[in-house]
């Protein structure tokens, strides 16, 4: 029966697609290649799936690889697994690796490869003929250069190929694995300890443009589907209560660079024929920030938010908390997650768990996610 649901659960996604081109009032942002949008990493999955403006870990590569050039250690190694709708299957995951050298006191350079696996699914005509097995999968591979353009101040560009095969060889013959690439633009400002009445302190914020880069197709035939082009911005503060106590606060916002299905033809339905499915990803950046059928009101609801806190003590243990929201007419995502963090000389052990606010249930909901972090090299004096 787990075989049996992936086909069913694309088949509800077909269905959820054809009621965009049907209902006029639909007009949740859908893009391709989704999974580029998890967490991959167990810290972040902690504090509501951010990371943009907290400090530099092994992950930074997937929210802001300006962090690299901070970073405390001079190489890092994590290694991140995921499992997806573990309610409902085995075999549905998301496994990460990710690397950072910090080359000197100003740069450094950094890899990562992200993979998605859809599961087995088995394809039949009939009941009792023997089932051809594929299986869907979708990756990505990137490398980033960070550079402090002051004391305070980074920014970086990273590189990303990706390609996307989910192709099922019975209902397509001309139906091929998709590719593409994409660029992303970060910043990361990162403040001197601060010396307040009864605390010392330090601010951070940062941004990230990612994943700007071509439309997917999967045939010469079929719809292209836009890239998750995001925004991301950032802030937190340190509140450093002694030697031994540490607690980071964080909030976060991110919207989708990518723009809002509209009726542009005025036929009454959402469609493939109207202007919003055939604009070009540039143009589509710059327009996703005013495109909104019902003007500004709308256009504030297609922006996520995040709150998040970190508490370590000793820079041993670790506790983590967060929110996540995105508005009911745009997805409906809410959820509180947890998580906590284990430092041990050079290797770093972080797990995370969420709970679902909202009617729609996360596909991580009952997840524990786990991950790894190895630690090299000398340690520069950041703080």
């Amino acid at each position: 029966m787990k075989k049996l649901f992936i086909p069913i659960l694309l088949g509800l996604l077909v269905v959820k697609a054809h009621a965009q081109e049907s209902n006029i009032d639909d007009r949740v942002i859908t893009t391709g290649v989704p999974f580029l949008l998890i967490a991959a990493d167990a810290r972040s999955g902690g504090m509501a799936d951010m990371g943009v403006a907290t400090s530099a870990d092994a992950f930074s590569q997937q929210w802001n690889p300006a962090k690299y050039a901070f970073a405390i250690s001079k190489q890092g190694v994590g290694v991140t697994y995921t499992p997806y709708l573990s309610n409902l299957v085995n075999d549905i995951f998301l496994g990460n690796v990710s690397y950072y050298n910090r080359i000197n006191e100003r740069s450094a350079v950094s890899a990562s490869f992200r993979y998605f696996s859809n599961g087995e699914i088995e394809l039949r005509e009939t009941f009792d003929q023997e089932p051809l097995i594929v299986k869907p999968n979708e990756l990505t591979f990137d490398v980033a250069y960070a550079l402090r353009l002051s004391e305070r101040f980074s920014m970086a560009v990273a590189g990303r190929y990706i390609r996307s095969d989910l192709k099922l060889q019975t209902a397509n013959e001309d139906a091929s694995a998709a590719g593409s690439f994409a660029v992303d633009i970060a910043g990361y400002y990162q403040s001197e300890e601060i010396a307040y009445n009864d605390f010392d302190g330090r601010w951070r914020a940062g941004f990230n443009i990612s994943n700007i880069g071509p439309k997917l197709k999967y045939d010469e035939t079929g719809q292209e589907n836009s890239l998750p082009i995001n925004l991301g911005l950032g802030g937190g503060f340190d509140f450093i209560l002694d030697e031994y106590n540490k607690i980071g606060v964080n909030a976060e916002v991110n919207k989708l660079l990518v723009p809002t299905p509209s009726d542009s033809n005025g036929d009454g339905a959402i469609t493939r024929d109207d202007d919003f499915y055939n604009e070009s990803f540039v143009s589509g950046i710059f327009s996703s920030f005013g495109d909104a059928p019902d003007g500004f009101a709308e256009e504030l609801k297609e922006f996520t938010w995040a709150l998040g806190a970190e508490y370590w003590y000793q820079d041993v243990f670790a506790f983590r908390t967060g929110y996540f929201n995105e508005s009911e007419d745009k997805g409906s995502r809410k959820f509180l997650s947890l998580g906590a963090g284990f430092r041990y000389t050079a290797i770093n052990i972080d797990i995370s768990y969420l709970f679902s606010t909202s009617r729609v249930r996360s596909p991580l909901e009952g997840t524990l996610r786990f991950g790894l972090t190895f630690n090299f090299g000398d340690e520069y004096d950041e703080y």
